[in-house]
């Protein structure tokens, strides 16, 4: 279950808050609204297609190894292009780089949309779309948690992120994912032929936010080599002393909820028993936790503090972890997953916020790159250890004892982010 990112100690704390990114006069009152209306949109999509993939998938094969590679395929361009896409999201209009490659998502997944239709794709061709969604994925998640700064200010990002992040839970889960199930019943097409509107629709949207979002830049003179502005990002990140652990933190949790990821499909098919539509509901279960983290992240941080609040996703996940191993009720994994996700929406509105805050608008783009390098380019990783641990276990145990493995995985690895994240983060660290 991923969720969803040189100074000292006092001066991260006592240092003045970086100047936003130029935003055009009323971004703050339009804006927010054609970007809450692009995500919307977007996310709408996503959930319809993300339900279809893996379905479209298992028509395909029941191998759990060339399974866990269609989530491979997703998420390896987070390995393979966070760090130039951030340096992308530093040098280019911001806008245009959002609109551009929404476009691209809707030619990718319509021309699929079609194959699927004349019944002429494949395993390879799945993954190939896999991919190229993928780095046009990079590109528009990178580039839309930095462009927030210059819409909204830094006075409005836990509050605009909550709405983002509910949102997207609401679209994704709560109507993408079951649509898509109805979809997946109707036609294997017709999902894709949505998802591909939906893009579009979030492009056009984009088109109607007016200005330039450019980055101001740090300082004068000639453009850098792109390798040295991506080991500028790379540096202010690891010597910030919250910032880093809580990028660490962030690869341990998403591997772990990428070991479980991979498999999902198969474990909600065979231990749990659901059809299409059942496994699109079972997927939308964290959103019903996640919409109350979203809705609610404000008060619970100002209440019971930030540090406290991400320990809470810690144990919330452990939990739901260990219920996935052992039950093969899909109401109880359910109702754990949704709790999970309350936690899950908690954390992201915490972290995002923070980064959005600490970081120099000219840096942006590039440090939030490296940062979800690291949280999102282990997916892939857990991804294929996943695939790979349920082959090994059910050749010598069987295909059941498989399916459980990645998530007693899963609950180690989350126990030991426990632990780094006792040792590093700090009321001191992370103030509030």
């Amino acid at each position: 279950m991923p969720v969803s990112e040189s100074t000292s100690p006092s001066a991260a704390a006592d240092e003045p808050p970086p100047a936003a990114g130029e935003g055009p006069p009323g971004a703050a009152r339009g804006g927010f609204a054609r970007l809450w209306g692009a995500s919307t949109a977007s996310n709408l999509g996503d959930g319809v297609t993300m339900v279809a993939f893996p379905w479209l998938a298992t028509t395909l094969t029941d191998d759990a190894f060339l399974i866990a590679a269609m989530g491979v395929a997703l998420r390896l361009p987070w390995l393979l292009f966070s760090l130039p896409a951030g340096v992308l999201a530093d040098r280019l209009d911001r806008r245009r780089v959002m609109v551009t490659m929404n476009a691209a998502r809707a030619l990718v997944i319509c021309l699929l949309g079609l194959l699927v239709a004349a019944d002429a794709h494949s395993l390879p061709v799945l993954y190939l779309c896999a991919l190229a969604l993928g780095f046009a994925e990079v590109l528009v998640d990178n580039t839309a948690q930095v462009i927030l700064p210059a819409v909204v200010g830094k006075d409005g990002l836990a509050l605009a992120n909550g709405r983002l992040m509910s949102t997207q839970i609401v679209t994704d889960d709560f109507v993408g994912r079951p649509l898509g199930g109805v979809l997946l019943g109707v036609s294997l097409a017709l999902p894709f032929a949505f998802g591909a509107g939906a893009a579009a629709i979030a492009a056009v949207l984009l088109l109607t936010l007016r200005g330039t979002y450019r980055a101001a830049p740090a300082a004068p003179g000639p453009r850098r080599p792109v390798r040295a502005e991506i080991a500028e990002g790379v540096r202010w990140l690891w010597a910030h002393p919250l910032l880093r652990p809580l990028a660490v933190a962030l690869a341990l949790l998403n591997t772990a909820g990428a070991a479980v990821l991979a498999i999902q499909v198969l474990y909600a098919r065979e231990i749990l028993g659901l059809g299409s539509l059942g496994f699109a509901v079972f997927t939308a279960a964290s959103g019903v936790g996640g919409l109350l983290g979203g809705l609610l992240a404000h008060r619970v941080t100002r209440r019971i503090g930030r540090v406290r609040s991400l320990m809470l996703l810690l144990v919330l996940e452990l939990g739901a972890y260990v219920v996935g191993a052992v039950s093969s009720s899909a109401l109880l994994v359910g109702a754990v997953v949704a709790v999970a996700g309350f936690g899950a929406v908690l954390w992201n509105v915490v972290t995002v916020s923070l980064r959005q805050a600490l970081v120099p608008d000219a840096l942006l783009g590039r440090v939030n790159s490296v940062y979800r390098l690291l949280g999102w380019g282990c997916l892939p990783v857990g991804m294929v250890v996943s695939g790979a641990l349920v082959t090994l276990v059910e050749h010598g145990v069987g295909r059941e004892a498989g399916l459980r493995t990645p998530f007693v995985l899963a609950a180690v690895l989350t126990c030991g982010t426990f632990w780094y994240l006792r040792r590093h983060l700090t009321a001191r660290t992370l103030p509030g």
